[in-house]
Parts: C-alpha cells; sequence; structure tokens
C-alpha cells in the first residue's frame, strides 16, 4: 500500500509541475510570469479584490503578492487604493489595460491548457473528477 500511495503522489505531482510548465510557456509568450498571469486571470470578470483575499484565492505569500503587484503595476496592469472605509486596507483592481490583457490572454491560455485533453472521454472526465474530488474530500476531512 505504502508503494501505491508514493507512486500516485508522485504521478499527481509529475502532472501539476507539467501541466504548470506548459501553461508557464504560453504565459510567457504575453510577457508575463505565472505568478502575474495568476493575478490576472483572479482579478479578471472581478471589480477587484483586497490585497488578504487575493493573496488567498491566488496561495500566494504577502511578501510574493507585493512584489507581483508591484511589477503588475509598473507595467500598468493594476491599480491598487486604498480602502474608503479602513485605509490599513489596499484594494487591488485591473486597470484598462489590465482588463485588455485578461481579455486577450485568459481564452488562450484556457486552450492551451484544454489542448493538453484532447484525447479524453466524457467518461475520461469523469473518472477523473470521481478520483480528485474523493481525494479532495479526504485531505478536507484532515483539516477539521
Amino acid at each position: 500500500m505504502d508503494k501505491r500511495y508514493l507512486r500516485s503522489i508522485r504521478l499527481l505531482s509529475e502532472c501539476m509541475q507539467l501541466f504548470e510548465q506548459a501553461s508557464a510557456r504560453k504565459v510567457r509568450q504575453f510577457g508575463l510570469t505565472h505568478s502575474q498571469f495568476d493575478i490576472i486571470a483572479t482579478l479578471g470578470n472581478t471589480s477587484g479584490m483586497t490585497c488578504k483575499k487575493l493573496g488567498e484565492r491566488t496561495l500566494m505569500t504577502k511578501g510574493t503578492l507585493t512584489g507581483v503587484l508591484d511589477r503588475l503595476e509598473e507595467k500598468g496592469l493594476i491599480q491598487r487604493e486604498r480602502g474608503a472605509d479602513d485605509r490599513r486596507q489596499l484594494f487591488v483592481r485591473l486597470s484598462n489595460s489590465g482588463e485588455q490583457t485578461f481579455a486577450e490572454v485568459f481564452p488562450q491560455v484556457v486552450e492551451n491548457g484544454k489542448q493538453r485533453f484532447t484525447s479524453y472521454t466524457a467518461d475520461d472526465y469523469q473518472t477523473l473528477e470521481d478520483a480528485l474530488l474523493k481525494l479532495k474530500q479526504h485531505l478536507e476531512q484532515d483539516q477539521r
């Protein structure tokens, strides 16, 4: 059983790494890093969010998030504003240029990812989703 567990975890990790590498190659074609794209994708189709919420959604540490936001602001893709009610709160949203970048880049990155699954049937997707959902539920139980 230990070997099966280790093999499964290794395969899951390798798949995620390979998928992220392919995604990162596509994102780099647009002059963005994977982290920058993650923020743009997270902010896309929203009116923006606090830095805290953005960090939670992207799973970036505060230090990493600040640096990535600095670079996105330098590129003119985001705007940061202090909260009206709480000046300590920092609100981040896409600029007009950021919205245009999201509209151009996001669909292409999604399509690029979709290409990795061209041989998948509806049954393949269902099997994969069932297995991942089961794993997620087991992992969430550990959080309680």
